[in-house]
């Protein structure tokens, strides 16, 4: 957040020597004032912070004459203006002290300057541990708008600590916070906003906000016209909509909170429009905000910050997208608006392999349930563009890319334009992945491919190579000690013997290993009722209880004795 305090002081003069303080003071605040006013004259050359100069402030914020104190809180004001660092205890008292204070003057420049010293992150920490909360939270309630400024300001720079954040939210600032949020003087109004900003990174403390009545006032401040203001409100409003019981909340009473983050996305200040994308993917974490925002007119200014040259703004507004494309009836809405090109243009986006994921999530989403979809993204060019680029792309790429393919793979008016266009090629390499989600979901698109085809040339080209070809995948499919990839090679096996095609046939019962393998698992399990194929190679991978284990066991070895049985018949 920076130093939030500057421009909220305007400094005074102090008092001069042989003037106003001479009748009233002691020996030794008279010769503090003296010597302070010498090191103040040179104060390039004097480091304040130990030894006589800070033996001269100390004596005069401590004394019992307003005037020294304010003289003092000045100086301890301009000085840590310019020199902000690390300073123990014996600095900070005397600056606490002051803030102890009932003049206005004396809390204003003593706020100030711990604010100052509290851009330092040790001195954030023993600011807080010193009991510099509670006198700022009273200061938060002044009525004098300087003072406020500089309490909230220092409330703001300390609620950068991840340390002070929980101290801060059970002092009790929250609520003084909230209300000077909606300060006419827009100097405390940043602040306030701020510090709530500064609040909102975990999840007790964005609690504690909920229950200080922060959320209204944040939202009510998205339409304000300080850009800064709108900044923090928007980021605040992110960080909240992370967790699943404030969105419900939002939900019930926050009615245009989807259109005024929709409007802000056209803010002429970018990181504004990132923060209310961010804000739109969070809500969209639930379905009500994925239609609502589609509803809202949101898809058409998210496509024009997924088009920018800013990267911040792609990952955002990419990251909604993807979540807004989960619910089923937004897959025809994002297409028809224009995202299929510019979602495929995003995999080849190597600067950030965060947005490829997103990119290539949200085509997936959009291909789940409609054949018509599916057509539209492979005839806009999605598995041309995947099958050049996904051998070399990291791995949550490639997780992602061949599950969208699996899901490609799944409409039998696609298969023969996705085995023409040679997605087998990179498909077979993938299986011998060191992920074990890209070689789950490479089998799986695999296996999809093989059914219900009428020509099975594309098979054969890859039955050796690449990477060992169709023949070592299934080889070491049906040898894993994973029942999920047995089944899915196993599987796969059925559809090329029920497909017919005499050569592949002829090819499976010629290998060496693959019905070694399969006789294995035929007999792996006595006593088994055949049961139908299964309607796709698409599995679940992941852990299994036994029960499930046990079941895929029974139809592994009913599908292998199916294998067998037709190959004998050959």
């Amino acid at each position: 957040m920076g130093n939030c305090n500057s421009g909220c002081c305007e400094w005074g003069s102090y008092g001069t020597r042989g003037g106003l303080y001479e009748p009233l003071l002691q020996d030794n605040e008279r010769e503090a004032v003296a010597d302070l006013l010498q090191y103040l004259e040179n104060r390039n050359e004097t480091d304040f912070f130990q030894g006589e100069p800070r033996r001269a402030l100390s004596t005069l914020a401590f004394s019992d004459n307003i005037d020294l104190q304010r003289s003092a809180a000045l100086a301890f004001a301009e000085i840590t203006e310019k020199d902000v660092r690390e300073v123990d205890r014996d600095t900070l008292e005397p600056i606490m002290f002051l803030l102890q204070s009932n003049d206005v003057e004396v809390q204003r420049a003593a706020s100030a300057a711990l604010g100052n010293l509290a851009v330092n992150p040790e001195n954030k920490l023993l600011i807080v541990r010193l009991g510099g909360l509670e006198p700022l939270i009273r200061q938060m309630m002044s009525t004098n708008v300087e003072v406020q400024c500089n309490a909230v300001g220092c409330i703001t720079n300390l609620a950068t600590h991840d340390e002070n954040k929980s101290r801060i939210a059970r002092s009790g600032a929250l609520v003084p916070l909230t209300r000077l949020a909606r300060s006419k003087d827009l100097r405390v109004q940043r602040n306030a906003t701020g510090a709530l900003l500064n609040m909102t990174h975990s999840d007790e403390n964005r609690q504690q906000l909920v229950n200080a009545g922060a959320i209204p006032v944040l939202i009510s401040l998205l339409n304000s016209s300080d850009q800064d203001v709108q900044y923090y409100c928007t980021t605040a409003i992110s960080n909240i909509a992370v967790d699943a019981v404030n969105r419900r909340k939002l939900a019930q009473t926050e009615s245009r909170l989807v259109q005024s983050l929709i409007s802000l996305m056209d803010s002429p200040v970018m990181k504004v429009q990132c923060q209310a994308a961010l804000a739109l993917r969070n809500l969209a974490s639930d379905s009500k905000y994925q239609l609502d925002i589609v509803r809202a007119g949101g898809l058409q200014p998210l496509l024009r910050l997924l088009q920018s040259s800013y990267l911040p703004l792609i990952l955002s507004s990419v990251a909604c997208i993807r979540n807004i494309s989960i619910h089923p009836s937004n897959e025809s809405p994002i297409i028809e608006a224009g995202f299929l090109r510019p979602l495929i243009d995003l995999l080849a986006f190597d600067e950030n392999e965060e947005i490829q994921c997103h990119a290539i999530s949200t085509l997936r989403n959009l291909a789940a349930s409609s054949e018509r979809n599916k057509r539209a993204i492979v005839e806009a060019g999605a598995v041309d563009r995947i099958r050049d680029l996904v051998l070399v792309l990291p791995v949550s790429v490639q997780s992602e890319m061949t599950a969208a393919v699996a899901v490609l793979a799944l409409s039998d008016e696609l298969k023969p334009r996705l085995l023409q266009l040679g997605i087998c090629s990179v498909l077979i390499p993938l299986t011998n992945s060191e992920s074990f989600e890209v070689q789950g979901n490479s089998a799986a698109a695999l296996g999809n491919l093989s059914s219900k085809v009428d020509d099975y040339s594309a098979f054969l080209s890859v039955w050796d190579e690449p990477s060992g070809g169709l023949h070592g995948y299934l080889t070491r499919f049906l040898e894993s000690a994973d029942s999920t990839f047995q089944h899915i090679a196993v599987w796969t096996v059925v559809q090329f013997i029920e497909g017919g095609d005499d050569r592949l046939i002829n090819s499976i019962a010629e290998s060496p290993s693959i019905l070694p393998a399969i006789a294995r698992l035929a007999s792996s399990s006595d006593n088994i009722t055949p049961t139908a194929s299964l309607s796709s190679a698409t599995s679940t991978l992941g852990p299994k209880d036994r029960d499930e284990e046990s079941g895929d066991e029974n139809e592994i070895a009913s599908l292998a004795r199916k294998v067998l049985a037709a190959v004998h018949k050959q």
